[in-house]
């Protein structure tokens, strides 16, 4: 499979579209279920996820409901959208190649941020409701995929080509001809006029997220090399491992918490029903 992957918000939506345009067959809908009515003022050009989007493994593949079975011979060029978790799980003779983008860690922060409040508005929730949801602050969300995603690139050694999202908005032609010169396939015109970059919603420089100065650092420099393309150096894969190290324990903590508010939130709904 051509596997499109990155963390939410951070341009995996516009490269299926670019995808699609440039002729490769896709798994998934723009709009899944109701996705149009709840999140098209996020993104009005849709989303193409599927089934898979949470990876192709033995929950996924065959198909839960219909019992469908993707082959791999059979979707080698097959676009599909695989968030960061999910691809780590994939099994690897789905990897074929994967386009991973990276948006720069404020900006992603703050459209996070957004998209999430319109859920919430979405589904109506009242302040004390939101007390006993628990989520990972965005900056260690970035984290915490991004890491996942060069190490899982650098343990199994899959085909992957690692980009900005901001890369493609500045050129979109030079970032998409890179890859499709990669893939040795796709129609080049049709895959750049996908390309809307009056509905990226950050424009602005977003303010920097509470988090100590050594990690501030840490995150712009390995932002600034996937955006440069430059290349991860042993010194700095050693900081980036003991970087980790020392933000595991908040990320550890946080879901932690989570486990407890569903826990809570379970016993809430029991406590309803049973009145």
């Amino acid at each position: 499979m051509l596997v499109v992957t990155g963390t939410p918000r951070s341009g995996t939506s516009m490269w299926m579209q670019i995808l699609v345009a440039a002729g490769f067959d896709a798994i998934g809908e723009p709009f899944p279920g109701d996705w149009r009515s709840l999140l098209r003022e996020a993104n009005p050009d849709g989303y193409w996820e599927s089934q898979l989007l949470g990876g192709v493994y033995y929950r996924s593949n065959p198909h839960p409901l219909t019992g469908a079975f993707l082959f791999p011979d059979q979707t080698r060029f097959h676009a599909v959208k695989i968030m960061i978790p999910g691809l780590v799980r994939s099994d690897i003779a789905y990897l074929d190649r994967v386009v991973a983008t990276v948006r720069e860690w404020r900006q992603f922060c703050a459209s996070r941020e957004r998209l999430q409040t319109m859920i919430d508005q979405h589904l109506g929730l009242d302040p004390h409701e939101e007390l006993f949801r628990s989520r990972l602050p965005p900056a260690l969300e970035w984290w915490l995929d991004n890491f996942a995603l060069l190490r899982d690139i650098a343990t199994r050694r899959y085909a992957a080509h690692v980009c900005s999202y901001q890369s493609l908005l500045d050129d979109p032609h030079e970032a998409i001809a890179e890859v499709l010169r990669w893939l040795e396939r796709g129609d080049l015109d049709a895959a750049v006029a996908a390309v809307r970059p009056q509905h990226q919603t950050q424009r602005a420089q977003a303010p920097t997220p509470a988090l100590e100065p050594e990690f501030v650092e840490v995150f712009d420099e390995l932002y600034d090399h996937i955006h440069r393309g430059l290349p991860l150096s042993a010194a700095f894969l050693t900081k980036l491992n003991e970087t980790d190290l020392a933000l595991r324990p908040q990320i550890l903590a946080h879901e932690a918490q989570a486990r407890i508010s569903a826990a809570r939130s379970l016993l809430r709904e029991q406590d309803d029903s049973s009145t």
